[in-house]
């Protein structure tokens, strides 16, 4: 491995249009990285990724969607000539084609994982050849870094390729995998058990999905290693506030707007509180993005706080950019998404506290342990629209506590959950000295 500016291979999943936690997490570690003086290539696969921060990645995909998809429905597409390919590939088509909101049927979902996680022996073979030529020709990393298992089917032929660790960040892989139907879920699982040994060592947000991924995919816990999860703090830090109460109280939303994130919990819990006296003031702010599979959801909440009367004490900011994100945590008091899921990392955690908003998550998941170490937010029973109301009623009606728990979280955050300490431990566990930092 290189003494000096050590390549990183970080392969990452796009997620078509969506700003996607893992996107955004992998651009902020891969930037981190290159600052500690690890020289590290971010490369989508399937499509690019989007993120609300200076995009690092690199300006074409590997495992392109299109093109991958087609080679899984038509066995004429395994065959065919690499210029075809290479349009097939292109960044701008990928874009395009997932822009219209197109949905693979979960029954070809299921066929297309299995396959990808099969690697050379799928019907994507010649895809792993050809990222693995480009990785031992053109880029010649050090180390490869996957964003997740469930593209970890070319693993095998990239240690065997180029003789060099591989290492995976797990940060979701049971949420996918749950959604898969039958054969295909348990197909995809066996896959992804015969590919620990591949693997040099996983990365994972906390105790909690380690030990649950440890479980799931029979790895050794020797190969899990905690990395805890971080942010760019820079832009949240320039958030001032003020100490003194608003004129209105408002609690904020900021997530995928889907039943999974819980949006239809923190929808019932508001109009219960708008319910009680004394709340007349307190408004609800909901921001995130809504695809084609959420956006039915997600009207019927709306629509059921117009239904409540609540027309005028709620705004949907819709899918917004990190300016307009910074703008609305300068403006709310809390900030409540309260997932149905359990949870593997909590970014908007991290950047509500970095910006001094307290939170309210549910007591599952990644959630306990985050907080545990850097204070700023209140539990509540997941899926319990009664005990949320009772909950956000108290932290709105006490602005010294909002204060005491947003500060606290903010301080914490800023020392220790920035990107620089989250780059600091990834490169201990993949056996790198920074040259620089």
């Amino acid at each position: 491995m290189s003494e000096t500016n050590p390549k990183i291979a970080y392969l990452t999943s796009g997620a078509a249009n969506m700003f996607c936690g893992s996107c955004l997490h992998d651009n902020t570690l891969a930037r981190a990285l290159t600052a500690m003086g690890a020289e590290t290539t971010l490369i989508p696969t399937y499509t690019p990724i989007r993120t609300d921060e200076e995009d690092v990645s690199v300006d074409q995909v590997f495992f392109g969607g299109v093109n991958v998809y087609l080679q899984q429905k038509f066995f004429l597409f395994r065959y065919i000539p690499r210029f075809i390919d290479r349009f097939l590939d292109v960044p701008w088509l990928i874009r395009k084609v997932s822009s219209k909101g197109m949905e693979i049927k979960p029954k070809q979902l299921g066929a297309l994982t299995v396959s990808m996680l099969r690697g050379k022996n799928g019907h994507q073979r010649k895809e792993v050849k050809r990222l693995c030529s480009w990785l031992r020709k053109s880029l010649k990393p050090d180390v490869v870094v996957l964003s997740n298992l469930l593209i970890g089917g070319c693993a095998p032929s990239i240690r065997t390729d180029l003789d060099i660790p591989v290492f995976a960040t797990l940060q979701g892989d049971d949420i996918f995998l749950d959604d898969l139907v039958e054969p295909y879920r348990s197909q995809a699982l066996s896959e992804m058990r015969s590919l620990v040994k591949s693997i040099d060592g996983f990365l994972v947000n906390s105790d909690y999905y380690g030990n649950l991924m440890s479980e799931m995919l029979e790895i050794p816990k020797e190969k899990i290693h905690v990395v805890p999860l971080g942010i760019d703090t820079k832009d949240f830090e320039t958030i001032e506030r003020s100490g003194e109460q608003r004129d209105s109280r408002r609690i904020g939303y900021l997530a995928r707007l889907s039943k999974e994130k819980g949006l239809h919990v923190l929808v019932e819990a508001f109009i219960q509180l708008k319910d009680r006296t004394g709340f007349e003031d307190v408004h609800l702010d909901i921001a995130g993005w809504r695809g084609s599979t959420n956006i039915e959801f997600a009207n019927e909440q709306l629509q059921k706080l117009r239904d409540a009367g609540l027309e005028s004490c709620f705004t949907d900011h819709g899918t917004i950019s990190r300016e307009q994100k910074l703008e609305m945590l300068s403006g709310i008091d809390l900030m409540c998404v309260p997932t149905v899921y359990r949870e593997p990392k909590g970014l908007f955690v991290l950047e509500s506290l970095a910006a001094g908003v307290p939170v309210v998550v549910p007591d599952h998941g990644a959630f306990p342990e985050l907080l545990s170490d850097v204070g700023g937010g209140e539990f509540v029973p997941p899926n319990d629209a009664d005990a949320l109301c009772d909950t956000l009623a108290a932290l709105v009606d006490s602005h010294e506590r909002l204060a005491e728990l947003g500060s606290q979280g903010r301080a914490n955050v800023i020392a220790r959950r920035n990107m620089q300490t989250m780059a600091i431990r990834t490169l201990e566990v993949v056996s790198i000295t920074p040259s620089v930092g």
